[in-house]
């Protein structure tokens, strides 16, 4: 899958970008490590792509990360999740999920779970007529992004101060929320 990429198998294709009205009310970013090589807006002041591999170079100031959806998601949210400047990821709601319970319930600032599904855009800027194939949840991680996220208009459900509690070995259900 490639940097920046959301994996459709009807669409047979594999990248798609975040629709410019989410970078709007959240922005702006310092850096989005998991820019599309070819793409019609910016999503931040500076972009690595999959030229550049994002994960191997160091990030810099307010982050946005739309990353690849697959199984590198979770090594995008913990270098984001321990980038000290913080910022926002955009990821599928799938809070069952190894990096969910990985990266975001336990290191998360916040959440906003996003109203409705997302229609992503092609890399000419055209909106996908079909929507995203799950719901979607903005990630924050630190003050400002929780800050940004609650003053965006996004409409949806901002969830915060949670308490993290891991259940130790409890059958089918290794770790529980609050």
């Amino acid at each position: 899958m490639s940097i920046g990429g959301h994996q459709s198998h009807r669409a047979m294709k594999d990248e798609w970008l975040t629709p410019p009205e989410i970078l709007s009310a959240l922005g702006p970013f310092d850096l989005d490590p998991c820019s599309p090589v070819d793409r019609p807006w910016p999503t931040a002041r500076s972009h690595y792509t999959v030229c550049d591999d994002g994960l191997a170079l160091p990030w810099h100031g307010f982050v946005w990360l739309n990353p690849p959806y697959g199984r590198s998601t979770g090594k995008w949210l913990r270098k984001l999740s321990r980038h000290g400047d913080g910022g926002i990821a955009l990821v599928f709601a799938r809070t069952e999920t190894a990096f969910f319970a990985e990266h975001i319930w336990p290191e998360a600032s916040a959440l906003l779970f996003i109203h409705g599904r997302l229609h992503f855009h092609h890399v000419d800027g055209s909106r996908s007529i079909s929507n995203a194939g799950g719901p979607s949840v903005l990630v924050g991680y630190g003050q400002k992004a929780l800050d940004r996220m609650a003053r965006s208009g996004i409409n949806g459900a901002l969830v915060c101060g949670w308490r993290w509690r891991d259940a130790g070995a409890v059958p089918d259900q290794q770790r529980l929320i609050e």
